[in-house]
């Protein structure tokens, strides 16, 4: 295990890798979860009177998100109720100035990491200790501490290069995110564990069941995932239509997996036994799995008789994990599933993890309490790393003696 907050040391400067990476509407950063998440930490570091040094990203170059901070310090300010400095600098004259300047309880926000041109290229962390970057940093900090789990799959300097070079810690949201999605690998349940799994990507899901199948004893399936999985089992779906992109090269590429998954696990897979669709008035359309003889159009959502058929195995589960939609969720008509089975969760006294992409927005969309949850990741290549027993560089090398 790592190191805490609870390990370290009063007063120091400490340099902390956050994750606020946000929407970005005509040039607008979006508030969301993370700031609030993130907040613990910076607070809980202020009020103890180190002199705390932000790092965190925006965007990718070239992208339309790829904006300066200067605004994510004006956002952070108001979840922790104090001002949060900011310099237009990475590791340059100015940005020392300003952390060299820093009095007890102040909080200074760097410019985006993904400025430098030593951070992004994904490379070994003792490469990323040995650059230009870290090493001019480095030397003006007592501890550096990542809370950025949801970015800890990535080999950036940020992430990797300066727990090499100071002692490291792990701040609040890294302590909570990897203590709740790694524990379906490391916990003990006495009774049923079951993942609802969904989402776009077909090697996701595989990659969790062949990794989990002998922790969780039910998968239910949707989205995309589980059309192929459909197919699988002989279902005329599964398939792009005409100006579709979502199938048939993910069938191509696993078909072999996926019937091979269905003929050994065939017992713990649940698949949908209705599907949803926009009909000729715009609304919702259902119809069953085994009335379909023919795919003409696109399927949205899990239907109601899969959520009725869905609902008792969540109610009666020790834990359940999510990694996933079901559907369309953005959507209202086509929220059916990912929302029901949501529902049942919140209302079960049972272990339960709900991450992977975007599905966690889903509480907040539809007036779900996250209290009602055992934990709400914000991480999503991270937390399917997690479930899938990859390795995360930025974890591990705050494990590191």
């Amino acid at each position: 295990m790592f190191n805490t907050l609870d390990d370290l040391d009063p007063e120091q400067r400490v340099l902390v890798r956050l994750d606020l990476n946000s929407p970005v509407e005509d040039g607008q950063v979006q508030d969301n979860r993370r700031f609030d998440r993130h907040a613990e930490t910076v607070r809980e570091l202020a009020d103890e009177g180190h002199r705390v040094v932000l790092m965190a990203h925006q965007g990718r170059p070239g992208g339309d998100d790829f904006v300066s901070l200067e605004q994510h310090a004006d956002i952070l300010s108001g979840h922790i109720d104090r001002e949060v400095q900011f310099v237009a600098d990475t590791y340059g004259d100015e940005a020392i100035e300003a952390i060299e300047s820093l009095d007890s309880g102040e909080v200074l926000l760097l410019e985006n990491v993904r400025m430098c041109d030593d951070e992004l290229p994904e490379e070994d962390p003792e490469v990323k200790a040995d650059t230009e970057f870290v090493q001019t940093l480095a030397p003006h900090f007592d501890a550096y501490i990542n809370d950025a789990y949801s970015a800890a799959h990535r080999s950036h300097a940020s992430l990797v290069g300066f727990a090499l070079e100071l002692p490291a810690f792990a701040g609040r949201v890294m302590e909570s995110e990897y203590q709740a999605n790694s524990s379906i690998a490391t916990r003990e349940f006495d009774g049923q564990v079951t993942m609802v799994v969904g989402g776009t990507k077909a090697t996701d899901v595989i990659d969790v069941m062949n990794n989990l199948g002998d922790k969780v004893d039910q998968f239910l399936l949707g989205g995309i995932a589980g059309e192929l999985f459909l197919r699988a089992a002989g279902n005329e779906v599964g398939y792009d239509l005409e100006g579709m992109d979502f199938f048939d090269d993910q069938w191509e590429a696993n078909r072999e997996t996926i019937e091979s998954l269905l003929d050994e696990r065939g017992d713990q897979i649940k698949l949908a036994v209705d599907l949803a669709y926009e009909d000729q008035t715009e609304e919702r359309g259902e119809i069953a799995v085994a009335n379909i003889t023919g795919k003409d159009r696109p399927y949205l959502d899990v239907g109601s008789m899969t959520v009725d058929q869905y609902d008792p195995i969540i109610r009666d589960s020790e834990a359940v994990f999510v990694k996933g939609a079901l559907g369309l969720f953005e959507d209202e008509r086509f929220s059916v599933g990912t929302v029901g089975v949501l529902e049942a969760i919140a209302q079960t006294d049972c272990f339960s993890v709900v991450g992977g992409g975007d599905t966690s927005r889903a509480i907040e969309m539809y007036g779900m309490s996250e209290d009602d949850f055992g934990h709400v990741s914000i991480a999503g290549g991270a937390y399917i790393r997690a479930l899938t027993g990859a390795p995360l560089a930025g974890v591990e090398v705050l494990k590191q003696d």
